[in-house]
């Protein structure tokens, strides 16, 4: 069989040149945004007006760490109440029974449906449609009676109206999460023995937390911004406390400054948290596939 050579090459052959893609829009986008950051600094440096004398000032004052503490009970506990709440939600969502299933549609939709500024101002005019709440006994004795204006203060008005529509949204972010595991997973585990609240526990929670966990990270993170609404209904939270130390001192926006460098400050910290969780359930999870493969 005869040996087939490849050609020699010719010996005036040039030798072969890489030439890198050029990108010069790559460097306008970097000059327009250096410009513009430069610029930024500039005026922040240069304009008086900012008064940032006063921002430092004001910002470690006893009525904003106040404001600033009543802000985080109230993200607290609003996502407390909204996550156990939508999870109740989703599962019902899900349910066989229709009664149930509706009235969970009927609940998420009502509370999505309307803005949440609207729901705090209703929570907290409750007394004029029900002056009194009564807890009795069918056709019985009353066990407990009391007055909505000493009942429902602006503290318990923040939390209904900020927990209760935060289960709306955490119901369909669960309910995501849960429907994002392969129900084939969930009959394998139930025809090897195991009983439904392992399956849940061992199959679908571990799995489902890596969808659940981002958007409520992301939920949390808005709570926080959002308490700022609350101020409408008169609770000194961060924005309220700001309020109305300007309202005396005139100064809006050296106070407007102050505040806006706790929720940057705050919303950094919960960033970063939400960053480490979805890093460890993404190891978690490359492990397992480790392991498989």
């Amino acid at each position: 069989m005869a040996e087939v050579r490849a050609a020699p090459a010719p010996s005036n052959a040039l030798p072969l040149q890489v030439v890198r893609l050029r990108h010069p829009s790559r460097w306008v986008a970097v000059g327009v945004v250096v410009l513009l950051l430069f610029l930024l600094v500039r005026t922040l440096i240069t304009n008086e007006r900012y008064q940032w004398d006063v921002v430092f000032g004001y910002l470690f004052t006893d009525s904003i760490l106040n404001g600033l503490g009543n802000t985080l009970i109230l993200t607290v506990i609003a996502m407390v109440v909204g996550l156990v709440l939508g999870v109740l939600l989703a599962v019902g969502r899900d349910s066989k029974n229709p009664v149930v299933s509706g009235a969970s549609a009927l609940y998420i939709g009502l509370f999505r449906g309307t803005p949440l500024l609207v729901q705090l101002i209703f929570w907290f005019n409750l007394s004029a449609l029900y002056p009194v709440l009564t807890l009795k006994v069918p056709f019985g004795p009353v066990l407990a009676s009391g007055s909505v204006n000493t009942l429902i203060t602006p503290l318990v008005a923040a939390i209904l109206g900020l927990g209760l529509n935060e289960a709306a949204y955490m119901a369909e972010i669960v309910r995501a999460g849960l429907q994002s595991v392969d129900a084939g997973q969930t009959q394998a585990a139930q025809a090897l023995g195991m009983t439904g609240r392992q399956v849940f526990s061992r199959i679908v929670l571990p799995q489902s937390l890596r969808v659940i966990i981002p958007p409520t990270g992301n939920e949390t993170i808005s709570m926080l911004k959002t308490t700022s609404l609350v101020s409408v209904i008169s609770l000194p939270e961060l924005l309220y406390a700001a309020q109305i130390i300007y309202s005396r001192t005139y100064e809006v926006i050296p106070l407007l400054i102050a505040a806006s460098l706790w929720y940057l400050a705050l919303t950094t910290v919960l960033t970063i948290g939400q960053g480490f969780l979805e890093r460890r359930l993404g190891r978690g999870d490359a492990t397992r596939r480790g392991r498989a493969g």
